[in-house]
């Protein structure tokens, strides 16, 4: 089995890939986005931090999550915020038990700099144009884009 080595920094600004079992697009129910930010807040309360951007495509999802100073733990985050998530939706059981709803793994990259909190805001904001789902990033629903809009730091035509 891979050993994968994660960089634990308290308070630290970390962006996440989180991808569906097999690429399977069950965000393409706007039900499922629902449950998905309901379930997102309810480990916030829990488990605080802060998500500075978000963009939910069909089969995975990319944030940006700031950590409390004195916590370093995103991976229990996540893997309750998935299980959670997991528990309210529909899907098929593998045989190890598990429902078939997310891989096993995520990609997560520390930020360094204000410049790469910067890079991976657009990353995260222009992705649905990336992937060839709308001509301009205000055309997809599920982002924090319409936030950052309403705050000056984008123009709601930006392509």
């Amino acid at each position: 089995m891979s050993q994968y080595i994660r960089f634990y920094r308290s308070g630290g600004n970390y962006f996440f890939t989180l991808v569906t079992y097999q690429r399977s697009p069950i965000f393409e129910e706007a039900k499922n986005v629902e449950i998905l930010k309901i379930s997102i807040n309810k480990i916030r309360k829990k488990f605080p931090f802060s998500l500075d951007a978000i963009v939910i495509l069909p089969d995975h999802l990319h944030c940006l999550m700031k950590l409390p100073e004195n916590d370093n733990d995103f991976s229990t985050r996540l893997r309750l915020i998935k299980r959670d998530f997991s528990k309210k939706i529909n899907a098929a059981i593998n045989q190890r038990n598990e429902k078939t709803v997310w891989q096993r793994r995520f990609w997560e990259h520390l930020i360094r700099d204000e410049d790469d909190w910067r890079k991976h805001m657009d990353y995260i904001h222009y992705n649905p144009v990336k992937h060839g789902l709308v001509k301009s990033a205000s055309d997809w629903p599920h982002s924090s884009f319409h936030y950052y809009v309403q705050t000056g730091l984008y123009k709601k035509n930006e392509a």
